[in-house]
């Protein structure tokens, strides 16, 4: 009786300590992916301003990748740059022109 207890402690241990290796692993490579991120980062602040709707989005998406805002923007931003239409259609024009007319007679 004796012996089967110790084998299921020494089993439950061996899981225990299989499970804190890969936990250590985990932290390990979030801290490498962190450390290169930070690397990769230039120190030039850019500031914005985003609707309640898109800041929930991106602290969500922040959260569920595990990372920092700011990298999921930065991620955003090079994303965007890097994959952007060479040219813009006739209603992404015309979009763009109704918004900046209406932007001006707000000014004024």
């Amino acid at each position: 009786m004796a012996d089967t207890a110790d084998a299921q402690r020494e089993a439950r241990q061996r899981r225990h300590a299989a499970i804190r290796d890969e936990v250590a692993d985990e932290e390990s490579e979030a801290a490498e992916a962190e450390a290169a991120e930070n690397r990769a980062t230039l120190d030039v602040p850019m500031h914005l301003r985003i609707d309640k709707e898109l800041d929930g989005y991106l602290r969500e998406r922040a959260t569920r990748e595990g990372i920092p805002v700011s990298a999921v923007v930065r991620q955003m931003l090079r994303g965007a740059a890097e994959h952007r239409p060479t040219a813009l259609s006739t209603a992404e024009v015309e979009a763009i022109a109704r918004r900046v007319a209406r932007e001006e007679l707000q000014r004024q």
